[in-house]
């Protein structure tokens, strides 16, 4: 892998000399009380501002402050006309927009298509506060406010939208983000590298169109430049019919027919034979290669071809080998560089330790943002996810590779926390990421992680290569705990239980010091044939953390459980697969409150399978493997309704299905039944059933469930 520029080795731009904004201005005043005269760039966000390293927009923002820039930022402008995107004046440099920390479509509907009454992301969780396909209707507004101002577009809406993508909420391919945009660069993943490079080059005078060596960025292009080889997809995975190899024996005839083999001829051999001529193109480096993938148009309409791309992209996605992709859009090609290298934990440090405020924008003037709630008492000790999991974006977003802060950066944040976040009372909420226990892990060869094209480190097992020691994540617990001023520290991030087994003494540290009464973690099903499509491991590796679990709780004297999240409609799930998860809960006396049905998102391997109904984590052709998706609403329906068999509004079409699927034997009013033959009465007297919201009831514990994202 090639050795980055650091971002600390920059030059700083001149306007370094302003010093640091206490907030990034949000009105021509607060630029005037900075002394500020213009805004060498202007960020756009869907969200509300939040001076914290959580918020994207936050963070690239003091990160481009600390290069020298002078960073100005429109959260949630009026997108009704361009008049909220001229506030800040015209940007010297660039606008920069993103839809916000949460694609605008799954912030704004729920699985089921429905709009949601509330917005994490906006002061006091009024809902509307942003226009859905933010990144489309923004980057519009920038354009008109000033035509000839560059627009570049990121962040996880943009990012997970880089290429021709099926589209869950219009169930339909929709071009790439780039193309509808018209941004002049999209930035995908983690954007630092790209980002510095990019401004740094602006500012000394480069033309935007011009730039097109960096990693992690996407851009428009007319054709292939003459120094690079075009690699046909097909040619990796063959999609479709497969055609037979050429026999290197055969003679065959100028017209393509095979020669006569008894020996009789009418004219000499050497007229009616010609010679197989091998071709050897140049070798030429895998950094100037580029895979063409199938371009919009055939992938809009042939399923197929748009899981065999999507395989093909997942493939091309480790910064050590990957080579650049591009799809055809048009007369036009969306160009593709491979990822970025991962920072190190020297600039993760970096990063982390720039002067946030640590509090939303003063103009929200005390008003509750749900999101900042959350996560104001948390830290983030990591990025990248190498689990793999079909249905989530992460791992398309931040990458494979575990990218770690050092131990004393946590540290400090954990004692800026108590010495300046308001309402701090003693408890940090989590120290986490993605995933809670992936800190430091990683491949024990660099040659072989730089060479790995596994599309996960722990599935179908966990790889013998993969590094699961968790020594330096208890240490780091210790050692945070022992922080004056610290009572009691949470982790709230989702736990991979499969990785946390092989490290019994990290298991017992966080079950005995760091639960809060329950634990989550994602087991996601019980049946082997739907955990294959999710890429999750099985039930015996959840059995196994159970039993730490609750070994560790009884030596401490404590009474915790465990609380499990499922997913409903999966690609691969069967109405019978439902039904074994059901039992599954029953005989474990789980009975669940808030549930959730499989959310198709862009560029998810799983949203492959529900488009295609094909499975991608293999060669995709018209007669591979066959993937049963549940899509119609009815199906969903019945799928979450087994998750809450125990809900009486779900009873009746529980027994209806039962009924149909020859399971009848489990309605009944004994505790080895389902589902009970009766229907309890509502409150007017009616045998109708009433939907009625609770609590999470898990092993007689009772507790309100956290809405789970996830990247789901």
């Amino acid at each position: 892998m090639i050795s980055p520029k650091p971002l600390t080795s920059y030059r700083p731009y001149w306007a370094k000399r302003f010093g640091v904004a206490p907030f990034f201005p949000m009105s021509r005043a607060e630029m005037a009380a900075l002394g500020w005269d213009s805004c060498d760039v202007i960020l756009v966000t869907g969200d509300a501002y939040v001076d914290h390293p959580s918020f994207g927009m936050a963070l690239v923002g003091r990160l481009l402050e600390a290069q020298g820039f002078r960073v100005g930022m429109i959260a949630q402008p009026d997108w009704q006309s361009a008049e909220a995107f001229k506030m800040l004046g015209k940007p010297n440099l660039y606008f920069g927009v993103t839809a916000g920390n949460m694609d605008s479509m799954v912030n704004r509907y729920t699985a089921d298509r429905k709009i949601r009454s509330d917005d994490a992301y906006t002061p006091n969780a009024a809902p509307g506060k942003r226009p859905d396909r933010a990144v489309l209707v923004y980057s519009q507004r920038c354009r008109e406010a000033w035509a000839d101002v560059p627009v570049v577009i990121g962040s996880i809406e943009a990012s997970l939208r880089r290429i021709a993508h099926y589209d869950y909420w219009s169930d339909k391919v929709r071009r790439s983000v780039l193309v509808d945009s018209k941004a002049d660069m999209l930035i995908y993943g983690n954007a630092e590298r790209a980002l510095v490079e990019l401004t740094h080059r602006l500012a000394a005078g480069a033309n935007i169109r011009d730039i097109t060596d960096l990693r992690g960025t996407a851009f428009l292009r007319k054709s292939i430049p003459e120094d690079w080889l075009e690699v046909d997809s097909a040619q990796m995975d063959k999609p479709g019919r497969v055609d037979p190899h050429t026999d290197p024996y055969a003679m065959q005839m100028a017209d393509g027919a095979a020669c006569a083999t008894d020996g009789v001829a009418d004219v000499p051999h050497e007229s009616i034979t010609q010679p197989i001529v091998i071709h050897r193109p140049a070798r030429v480096p895998r950094e100037r290669q580029v895979v063409r993938l199938p371009d919009y148009e055939l992938v809009a309409v042939n399923p197929v071809m748009y899981a065999h791309a999507s395989r093909v992209l997942h493939l091309e996605s480790n910064p050590g080998n990957a080579r650049a992709l591009v799809q055809r859009h048009g007369d036009r090609d969306v160009w593709l560089n491979p990822p970025p290298i991962p920072l190190s934990t020297q600039e993760m440090d970096f990063i982390y330790d720039l002067p946030y405020a640590r509090a939303p924008h003063p103009a929200y003037q005390g008003a509750k943002i749900p999101a900042w709630e959350m996560i104001r008492f948390s830290v983030n000790i990591m990025r990248g996810c190498f689990g793999g999991c079909t249905f989530c974006s992460i791992t398309e977003h931040e990458g494979r590779i575990i990218q770690s802060r050092s131990e004393d950066s946590i540290l400090r944040e954990i004692e800026e926390i108590r010495d300046k976040v308001e309402g701090y009372t003693g408890t940090i909420s989590d120290l986490g990421g993605p995933t809670a226990n992936m800190y430091r892990l990683g491949c024990k060869s660099a040659e072989i992680e730089k060479n790995c094209r596994k599309l996960s480190c722990v599935y179908p097992g966990i790889c013998e290569n993969l590094d699961t020691d968790h020594a330096a994540l208890t240490q780091l617990y210790r050692k945070a705990r022992a922080i004056p001023g610290v009572k009691k520290i949470l982790i709230g991030s989702g736990l991979r239980y499969d990785l946390a087994v092989k490290s019994p003494e990290y298991v017992k540290e966080l079950v005995q010091h760091h639960v809060g009464g329950y634990l989550k973690i994602a087991p996601e099903h019980s049946e082997d044939a739907v955990l294959a499509k999710m890429m999750k491991p099985g039930m015996g590796a959840y059995q196994a953390f159970k039993q730490m679990f609750e070994k560790f709780s009884r030596e401490a004297g404590k009474e915790q459980y465990l609380i499990p999240y499922f997913i409903a409609s999966h690609p691969g799930t069967r109405d019978e697969d439902m039904l074994n998860l059901a039992l599954w809960l029953k005989a474990n006396n789980f009975r669940l409150d808030q549930v959730q049905n499989f959310t198709p998102t862009p560029m998810a391997m799983a949203t492959a399978m529900y488009h295609s109904g094909k499975n991608p984590l293999r060669k995709v052709t018209k007669s591979s493997e066959d993937v049963p998706v549940p899509k119609a609403g009815g199906k969903r329906r019945l799928h979450k309704a087994f998750l809450r068999y125990h809900d009486p509004a779900n009873w009746p079409l529980l027994r209806e299905a039962l009924k149909e699927m020859g399971r009848a034997d489990l309605i009944g009013n004994s505790k080895k039944h389902l589902v009970p033959s009766w229907q309890p009465k509502t409150e007017t007297g009616s045998n109708k059933p009433r939907v009625k919201e609770g609590a999470a009831k898990v092993k007689g514990y009772d507790k309100p469930a956290k809405r789970h994202f996830a990247g789901r």
